[in-house]
């Protein structure tokens, strides 16, 4: 039963086991105090944000050193569960980052930090406000830690001047939307739509940043998650080989041959590499080419072969055939 099926009878099934989680045993709740502050030798940021809408707020606590970065987070929220779950996680992934980068934490990146399983949503959509919230008050507390009201830091972050459109608009449009042009980020943000000099460089006016930078920086994230996602899914047990992209496919047969074995064959002088996957129904055909010693090895087409075909079977998919060449 999904858990966007509103008319399930079962709230508890449209929130993921993570956000449940977290609702009841948040890991960054609590306060920091100028006392821990001078401890870890850094400066302590209290910053507060409220939701209109809903009457939830949070404050945030951070500890920053002499370098910008973050070394501690912690929350207090007043509010709903989600909302807990989400500066829980907000406040998680503030730590470890400068203060500049963690400007750039959407309520997207905490959103899908709360998920369960890619493509599944972590709450229901009438609950994104949330995390929402939990990147406002990054904004609030990045503001007051470099001196600065919250318009100029969010006027820092513009990429677009004629729209108005903030490096974070355009990153959640994007993740959202899953879009793959500068012309799919016009549409959605109108970004990009009036001057254009913010689309590519060459324009009237040089910029930092473009939007085909953005993008290319995005959809690579996005990319390399959806491969270890892949690999993660293939590696647990569950055939979803067939549904993979021949990037990923090659991803995920080179995790399996990286882990269990490659090992062994260089422990003997010897290598692979992956030449090509072909799919010929009912089978997947790999090509591969031994290297060093296995690649004058008589067992390279007899035991060895079968040894990593069966742990290819095993692994990933029960009708792949290995084909050295």
């Amino acid at each position: 039963m999904a858990r966007n099926d509103l008319v399930s009878g079962n709230v508890w099934e449209q929130y993921s086991k993570k956000v449940q989680d977290r609702m009841n045993n948040p890991r960054a709740l609590g306060e920091l105090t100028e006392e821990d502050a001078k401890a870890k030798g850094g400066k302590l940021v209290v910053a507060d944000f409220g939701a209109e809408s809903c009457g939830d707020a949070v404050r945030l606590f951070w500890i920053v050193d002499s370098n910008d970065v973050i070394t501690d987070s912690k929350f207090k929220s007043f509010g709903c569960g989600t909302a807990i779950a989400s500066s829980d996680a907000m406040a998680e992934l503030c730590v470890g980052k400068k203060v500049d980068e963690a400007i750039h934490i959407t309520n997207t990146d905490v959103e899908a930090f709360l998920r369960d399983e890619d493509g599944t949503p972590a709450v229901p959509p009438q609950k994104m406000h949330c995390s929402v919230m939990a990147y406002d008050v990054i904004l609030e507390a990045a503001a007051q830690y470099k001196g600065v009201d919250r318009e100029t830091l969010v006027n820092a972050d513009i990429v677009c001047e004629c729209a108005r459109s903030t490096r974070a608009e355009i990153v959640n449009a994007i993740k959202n939307g899953d879009l793959k042009t500068v012309e799919e980020i016009g549409l959605a943000t109108k970004a990009g739509t009036y001057c254009k000099s913010c689309k590519e460089p060459g324009g009237h006016e040089a910029k930092d940043v473009y939007l085909v930078d953005i993008l290319a920086e995005v959809r690579a994230e996005m990319e390399n998650d959806k491969l270890v996602a892949a690999a993660d899914t293939t590696q647990s047990g569950e055939n979803s080989f067939d549904k993979m992209t021949i990037v990923q496919r090659i991803k995920a047969v080179d995790s399996v041959i990286d882990e269990y074995i490659r090992p062994m064959l260089v422990m003997d002088g010897g290598n692979m590499e992956i030449i090509d996957i072909k799919e010929n129904t009912p089978y997947y055909d790999i090509y591969i080419r031994y290297l060093g010693a296995c690649s004058s090895c008589a067992s390279g087409s007899t035991g060895t072969l079968y040894a990593i075909e069966s742990t290819l079977k095993q692994k990933i998919d029960e009708n792949i055939r290995v084909l050295p060449v």
